[in-house]
């Protein structure tokens, strides 16, 4: 078997010693009939009426044609036709040239489309039956003359066939290609869309407390001296929200580290119910900040509610950086309708990563999770002074976003 593997392999790789091997063969296969005459006395009898030197020229030319069969296959037709054409009309006895014929036009068949098969095929089946009827040396009627058309019709039936096998093949290869492509593709984006996620989620919670963490540092050194007291709860703030900030990380990355947990947490817990929790944060570091709600305590899908969450916790972290001293701050919760309308208001002096244009990525991720949810975000200065955060998210969400907090 494995001797036969490695022929095959050598075979494909040189095609034109197949072609030259599969002609010697049909050449000795053309003599061996050429030399038996089937209807002899005692069955086959050999050497009765061997051809002539014109007949044996004619098949060792045609056998030698297909040599050439995959190089220009319409070409080899037309010489084997040739040949054979030639043989029906002059050969008495006649020898077998037409096989090269339904050779060449089984490659021909197998190589191009059907429309050519069927107009090259109905072409050499008549010339060649109707040369040998009307011109040869046999009765129209001989057995001989019929065998022309039905082995001129199997090769071009038998190639045709092969034709469409391939092409099948080559279909579904493509398909399997295309689909492993798109299955690749579909992989690749997914990995992106997490990683960005993570990175809103990480941003989110270490911009929010290390801002927190950085006012209340600020108070400490200011006071430390003269208010210990006052130094003492600013440090306890400090505690406070690097532990907080610790609890977030930790619930995070869990998401990473646990992935196939089932017990393992699937979403981080932030959401508008922890929003009291969160004002409060600021107004212990310095920013006053005033919560009204009027969404009828709406149970909010989990990307809604995380969503709203940083949205308020990221406009809040940037009024604490940028709004400047004495700033005070208004977040309002609405519902409308299909839509919770969350706005946050400061009436900071501002700078100029307030408005955005500054290189943080706050107002970014906020834009990404509203965008992600079918929401809308307006961003930007007030008339008199101060910046707005208005986000519009609707609350039924798509099921893919509401699997997966964005």
């Amino acid at each position: 078997m494995s001797t036969l593997r490695r022929a095959r392999c050598q075979f494909k790789a040189h095609p034109l010693t197949l072609d030259a091997v599969i002609a010697a063969a049909v050449l000795l296969c053309m003599i061996s009939s050429a030399f038996a005459a089937p209807d002899g006395d005692h069955g086959v009898d050999w050497g009765a009426r061997p051809p002539g030197v014109v007949s044996l020229l004619l098949m060792v030319l045609a056998a030698a044609a297909l040599v050439l069969r995959r190089r220009s296959a319409l070409a080899v037709l037309a010489a084997t036709g040739t040949f054979a054409l030639i043989e029906c009309v002059t050969g008495d006895p006649r020898a077998p040239v037409a096989m090269t014929t339904v050779i060449a036009l089984y490659t021909v068949a197998s190589t191009t489309d059907r429309a050519t098969t069927w107009r090259v095929g109905l072409l050499t089946m008549t010339v060649l039956t109707a040369a040998a009827m009307l011109a040869g040396p046999l009765p129209w009627y001989a057995q001989e003359n019929v065998a022309l058309v039905a082995w001129t019709g199997i090769g071009a039936t038998a190639g045709d066939a092969v034709r469409s096998h391939r092409a099948f093949v080559q279909a579904i290869r493509e398909r399997a290609e295309r689909a492993e492509r798109t299955r690749e593709e579909e992989a690749r984006r997914r990995v992106a869309e997490e990683r960005l996620r993570i990175a809103r989620e990480l941003h989110d919670v270490v911009a929010h407390h290390i801002a927190l963490v950085n006012v209340q540092a600020g108070v400490v050194a200011h006071v430390m001296d003269r208010r210990p007291d006052q130094a003492k709860e600013a440090l306890a703030h400090v505690r406070e929200a690097s532990r907080s900030a610790l609890d977030e990380l930790r619930a995070t990355v869990g998401l990473l580290r646990q992935s196939d947990d089932p017990a393992a947490p699937t979403e981080p817990a932030s959401g508008l119910g922890r929003l009291d929790e969160l004002a409060g944060t600021f107004r212990n570091a310095g920013l006053p900040v005033q919560v009204a709600r009027a969404d009828q305590d709406t149970e909010l899908p989990a990307a809604v509610d995380l969503a709203a969450y940083r949205i308020v916790q990221e406009a809040l972290t940037n009024a604490q950086k940028h709004a400047g001293t004495g700033a005070k701050a208004e977040v309002s919760v609405v519902r409308v309708g299909p839509n919770i309308e969350v706005t946050v208001l400061d009436d900071g002096v501002g700078v100029t990563g307030a408005t955005g244009t500054g290189g943080g990525h706050g107002l970014l991720g906020m834009r990404e999770r509203v965008t992600a949810l079918g929401g809308t975000l307006t961003t930007g200065p007030r008339y008199g002074g101060g910046f707005r955060v208005h986000a519009i998210l609707p609350v039924q969400t798509r099921a893919g976003a509401e699997r997966k907090p964005v």
